[in-house]
């Protein structure tokens, strides 16, 4: 099958060294019309197939995999494996696009780490894309995600991984035979001793246990400082992103419009077209 986009790659420094960060590029390259995807904490580019398809008509549209994640470096130093180092890898990555302003979907990890760059002054994001992403979240989520993070489970076969997927993966809600496989099969890589094994490095998991025991973690600093327009999605069932912050955020900072999707926790993925819709809608609407 013909891929749609095309696989590139930046050199980005850190501390401790270089790394390189890979991402897709949907659309005509030379469009200064241009929306940067971002995952959720251990997810990969490939999450946004869907709505890169959906925006390509219009868009440029560039699908990053974070440090340690699908095709990019695993980095030198784990305690890098910090929001600062995202934000400063994805600054590099705009730069080289060669535009002046950027629309922005962040899932997750991906919409904190597009708050906090959306809270700095001469920022380069004109819209920006919230999904399933909170300025407060909760401790409980955060235990939740410290179950398995940093575990290194081995699969004899694709079927036992997407075994697995399916149900780590449960809040993301009712998906097709089809859709697991492809929510599986870019998450996972050949394993040492033959079968599969995860894609990201385990290593992501040092900076965020030193958080232990966990607390809340409070961003409306950051959300508070963002003056572009925003729009932001929930799964209804959302042990991240409660309701009622969600409705603060509607009236803080950036007054975001809140959209919601019954039957589904976190996070939506984005693969179907009632989720797709308001992100187009938002996107493409006059500024």
């Amino acid at each position: 099958m013909n891929e749609l986009f095309r696989r590139r790659h930046l050199t980005c420094a850190s501390l401790t060294g270089l790394h390189r960060v890979a991402y897709l590029e949907w659309g005509d390259p030379a469009n200064d019309r241009v929306v940067v995807c971002v995952h959720s904490l251990t997810r990969c580019a490939r999450d946004f197939d869907a709505l890169a398809r959906a925006l390509v008509p219009e868009y440029r549209v560039i699908c990053v995999d974070l440090p340690g994640r699908g095709e990019s470096d695993w980095l030198e130093s784990p305690a890098e494996y910090i929001v600062p180092t995202y934000v400063n890898d994805v600054v590099t990555l705009i730069a080289r696009l060669d535009v002046e302003q950027v629309d922005w979907v962040g899932t997750s990890l991906g919409g904190i780490v597009g708050m906090v760059l959306g809270a700095r002054p001469g920022n380069p994001i004109r819209k920006l894309v919230v999904n399933d992403a909170s300025p407060v979240i909760p401790a409980v989520a955060l235990e939740r995600f410290g179950t398995y993070l940093g575990t290194t489970p081995e699969f004899d076969s694709i079927q036992e991984a997407e075994r697995y997927i399916r149900t780590l993966s449960a809040p993301f809600g009712p998906h097709s035979d089809a859709e697991w496989r492809f929510l599986t099969e870019h998450v996972v890589r050949p394993g040492d001793n033959g079968g599969f094994r995860m894609r990201y490095d385990p290593a992501i998991a040092v900076p965020y246990d030193a958080q232990r025991p966990f607390k809340d973690v409070d961003l409306w600093a950051f959300w508070d400082a963002i003056t572009c327009r925003a729009l932001v999605l929930r799964g209804a069932g959302s042990d991240v992103l409660g309701h009622d912050i969600a409705a603060q955020m509607t009236r803080r900072g950036p007054r975001a419009k809140l959209v919601e999707f019954p039957g589904i926790g976190h996070a939506p993925t984005l693969l179907h077209a009632d989720q797709i819709a308001p992100v187009r809608e938002f996107l493409l609407a006059p500024d």
